[in-house]
């Protein structure tokens, strides 16, 4: 027998026309189409800040760096210039505020822990900052091209670099491969923790490595006359694993 022949069969394929059409058109009771429901699980758009005007003064860009850095340890990070908008901007040039110069740990990664964004800062990253002609010039290039205010040179807490060669220079032992010529290039800093140790000699050697290649930077005969006329400053500066600050510890503008 066919659905016009029986009643009950035809109301259970009327009400499921209906339903089919209530579905597919979204409507109403008024006839007006329903927004879908979002889903509980979707994720937010990324927003950015909007673009704050170039430090021009190292004052300005070392309050710039610091207060990216207490945001970064308060976790009400901003993420400015970090959108298309910005990318297309800054494609053709770049004017960057900043210079860091910090270790190759992956647990430091200046861009993060400042809260800047693209093209505010040169950012160089060599094993425990340690430096040569090429790494030098590198440093040099912001404030000698573009008039870059600010170097900072960035140690760390435990960091492995320091670690590793404070032990084989204290034990009178080589580094493999060329690890070695890292442990030299901190000698110095090295020959100046063993005087006065403190309680973490690894730590004190961090720190020393710190503001001995900034103060190395400082009086350096290209950088110098820029500090001198206070169009630059150089500071060295300290990064706690544990809780995200940026400690200063010379050089501040």
């Amino acid at each position: 027998m066919d659905a016009a022949g029986h009643p009950h069969r035809r109301a259970l394929l009327t009400g499921g026309l209906v339903a089919v059409a209530a579905a597919l058109t979204g409507c109403s009771s008024n006839g007006a189409p329903k927004s879908a429901p979002k889903s509980a699980d979707a994720a937010p758009k990324a927003t950015t800040a909007p673009p704050a005007p170039r430090p021009t003064t190292a004052k300005e860009a070392f309050a710039r760096l610091m207060d990216g850095n207490k945001r970064w340890v308060n976790g009400n990070l901003q993420h400015p210039d970090r959108d298309p908008t910005r990318r297309e901007l800054v494609a053709q040039s770049q004017e960057p505020y900043g210079v860091v110069l910090s270790c190759i740990d992956s647990r430091v990664p200046p861009e993060l822990l400042f809260d800047t964004g693209l093209g505010d800062l040169y950012v160089l990253r060599t094993g425990a900052q340690t430096v040569g002609p090429v790494v030098t010039g590198s440093v040099e290039y912001g404030p000698m091209t573009s008039g870059t205010p600010l170097i900072v040179v960035l140690g760390h807490q435990r960091c492995g670099a320091v670690e590793s060669s404070y032990k084989a220079m204290r034990e009178d032992e080589a580094l493999p491969g060329n690890l070695n010529a890292i442990a030299e290039a901190l000698r110095p800093a090295y020959e100046r923790t063993i005087k006065r140790p403190g309680a973490d000699p690894v730590d004190t050697m961090a720190r020393n490595q710190a503001r001995m290649t900034a103060a190395d930077l400082r009086t350096n005969k290209d950088l110098a006359p820029l500090v001198k006329k206070r169009s630059l400053a150089v500071v060295s500066a300290y990064y706690s694993l544990d809780t995200g600050k940026v400690e200063v510890l010379t050089g501040a503008p």
